[in-house]
């Protein structure tokens, strides 16, 4: 069960086209250098960031009252904010995720959101304004692109197609990955936007993504959906991804067996 009624799940759709609307949109390629600020090294912030996380904050707490927030921006200004994922049902909020491409006027973006309860993800949303495309899974209950059910698939590629984000690795495991992919893999560039990526896992046009740092808010809405679709993503010792989790490094891929074909060549 998500906890959520079919009406509260129209809401929760509703609210992020309209905050996309209203904020995000308005501002894309529209931003005043006072607007854009560097919270840490390859780490941008902008106003409508901000905006879109505190609209989405305030509606979602009404759509279920009760519940918190544990938002990307409330956790950049508060570390601690982080520490309550896991006590009862929590709205998980990537405000603009892709900021770095948003930033620069460019795709791909998204706004993500996710309900967890006591730490297992129950429903998420990725929207892409861009492309009006809405990326939902329900607990149990499957994914969906744009109300229709989606089953993953891969690529049917001889050498898996991976979009592998060496970000935030250090230099030696940046050369071991690269030395490991070799040419059993097809690399192709990452979009820096999770929103992104987990759909093109779903949709057959790469079959592995590997990422270093797995942030509950870039992460939680992503891995429900592919997994719901009948994909897979996992720690590098084959474990869950969990959003209490704090460790990094997560593979995704279409289908159980190309997780297994990337765990053995990257891993």
């Amino acid at each position: 069960m998500t906890l959520l009624s079919p009406t509260q799940l129209d809401a929760v759709d509703r609210l992020l086209r309209d905050v996309a609307r209203d904020i995000v949109m308005p501002r894309f390629q529209n931003l005043a250098d006072h607007e854009v600020v560097e919270k840490a090294v390859d780490d941008l912030v902008t106003i409508a960031d901000r905006e879109s996380e505190e609209r989405l904050a305030e509606a979602l707490l009404d759509i279920l009252p009760q519940s918190t927030v544990v938002g990307e921006e409330a956790c950049a200004a508060n570390p601690s904010v982080q520490d309550r994922i896991g006590d009862g049902a929590v709205w998980i909020i990537d405000p603009i995720d892709g900021t770095g491409n948003f930033a620069a006027g460019r795709a791909p973006f998204g706004l993500m959101v996710a309900l967890a309860v006591e730490g297992e993800v129950r429903a998420g949303w990725m929207f892409d304004p861009l492309g009006d495309r809405m990326s939902h899974a329900r607990l149990g209950e499957g994914a969906f692109i744009d109300g229709a059910r989606v089953q993953s698939r891969g690529s049917g590629a001889a050498a898996p197609v991976a979009g592998i984000s060496l970000l935030f690795m250090d230099q030696d495991k940046r050369k071991r990955t690269l030395e490991r992919a070799g040419d059993r893999l097809t690399m192709v560039d990452i979009p820096r936007c999770a929103a992104e990526q987990y759909p093109r896992v779903v949709l057959g046009q790469n079959d592995l993504a590997l990422f270093e740092r797995t942030l509950p808010w870039d992460h939680a809405p992503g891995v429900l959906f592919l997994t719901e679709a009948g994909g897979t993503a996992l720690r590098a010792d084959g474990s869950p991804y969990r959003v209490t989790d704090r460790r990094t490094g997560l593979l995704a891929a279409a289908t159980p067996a190309l997780w297994d074909m990337g765990a053995r060549i990257l891993f």
